[in-house]
Parts: C-alpha cells; structure tokens; sequence
C-alpha cells in the first residue's frame, strides 16, 4: 500500500507507529528503513516524503512524545487555579504519562542518549520544556504565598533530573514498580520545596 494524497496524515501516523515498534524492539542503530517500510505498510517513497532520513523520523518520535506528555499535564491542570496543587498533578501526570507509554518513553530518555548531537540537543531541548512547564507551575505558587524558595529554575531542573533518573531506572528494570514511584516521588519532591499535601 502506498501513500495516497488523500490521507497524507494518516499515512505519517502509520509510519511513526511503525517506527516506534521496530526501533523499540531493535534500537536506532540496528533499525532498517526497509523494516519501518514494511511494518507501516507503505512504500519507500511514502516513508521519504514525511522524513528525509531515519535521523528525522526517530527525531519526530521523540517530538511526538514530548507533545504527548505537554498535552496530558495540561489537560491534567486545566481546572485547577494556580499553585501547588497545579505542580503536583503536573508531576503526577508526567510520571503516570511514562508509566502508561514506556516504550516512547525508552526512545527518549534511553536510547536517544549517546547518539550523537543532534539527539542530545533533542533531549535537552525536550528537558527544558518541561523544566520550564514546571518552573511556571512552581512560579506561581511562590506568588500566591504557598512556597518561598528563591530559584524555581534550579528546582525544576533538579526534579527533572530525578524524574528521569527514576523513570529511566524503571525502564530498564521495571523497578520500581509504577505504583511505588507515584506514592513516594511526588510527595518527596513537594516536601524538598516545603509543601506537604
């Protein structure tokens, strides 16, 4: 089957999810376009006209899931007013986010890791947004008097990084389970700011 000008969309979903099983289970290096050709069921043509080289499409995997975890958290916040509350359930949401899709979670936070610069500017352009998504959340809550810590930065920056170091852990191992990173995670870092829930 072939790309058709009628569906140009469905057809670069067919190919991203294609791609994310086959470099899920083989990995960036060992991955084949031909294979990504076959499992989409598109042709060759089909999988150039969306993404010029497998560089690109592994890139626009990772987009798609940065777009994904930003969309749930603020859905996850939309009807809440401001503050703490509003950082606790972006934590959650981004915690729960990579616990319910691992495998796009293991592109981004593992196997992205060491190929080079152009993914490593990907991953720390993917880790800024959120840091930043955070630090607006924390922001607000030092000025509705909830918190009182001078750099709201570095804190975002820090959670991150345990975020990662947690999740990339779990990934790997499968340890610790979901349900244990959502009860101690969360509350460890709100205390770290001074807030308990």
């Amino acid at each position: 089957m072939s790309a058709t000008p009628k569906d140009p969309d469905g057809t670069r979903d067919r190919i991203l999810d294609a791609a994310l099983d086959v470099f899920a289970n083989k990995g960036y290096h060992s991955t084949k376009m031909d294979e990504i050709v076959d499992q989409s069921g598109t042709s060759k043509g089909a999988i150039y006209f969306h993404f010029p080289n497998k560089e690109r499409l592994f890139l626009a995997l990772v987009d798609q899931f940065a777009d994904l975890l930003e969309r749930r958290v603020k859905t996850a916040i939309a009807n809440e007013q401001h503050g703490m509350v509003r950082v606790r359930i972006a934590i959650e949401t981004c915690l729960d986010t990579f616990g319910r899709y691992r495998r796009p979670a293991k592109l981004l936070l593992v196997q992205a890791t060491g190929l080079g610069s152009v993914f490593e500017r990907k991953r720390i352009e993917v880790n800024e947004r959120f840091a930043n998504l955070i630090k607006q959340y924390l922001d607000e809550a030092v000025a509705v008097g909830e918190i009182a810590i001078s750099d709201t930065d570095v804190v975002a920056h820090a959670w991150m990084g345990a975020i990662y170091g947690i999740v990339i852990r779990w990934v790997y191992t499968g340890e610790p389970e979901p349900g244990r990173i959502m009860a101690t995670l969360p509350p460890l870092l709100l205390r770290s700011v001074g807030y308990e829930r």
